[in-house]
């Protein structure tokens, strides 16, 4: 398994669709250093006004999602 690191520099814009939440963003993604310390995993870092954009962007997409369900759907 390919590991990476991920830091998003910033999040453009996010759309909803066909099951999916699909977000435009900046960021550095390079490959992560080889460990021995279990496994493998891909790590995503960004700053705290990144991290509060990326709530407040999610949060209106699952609104819309919400929106188009039937009342008895929710």
């Amino acid at each position: 398994m390919k590991t990476y690191t991920i830091e998003i520099q910033r999040v453009k814009a996010m759309t909803n669709g066909s099951g999916l939440v699909e977000a435009q963003i900046d960021a550095i993604v390079q490959p992560a250093p080889t460990r021995d310390e279990g496994a493998p995993t891909t790590r995503l870092s960004m700053t705290e006004d990144t991290a509060r954009v990326l709530v407040a962007l999610l949060r209106n997409q699952l609104t819309e999602i919400d929106k188009r369900k039937a009342r008895s759907q929710r």
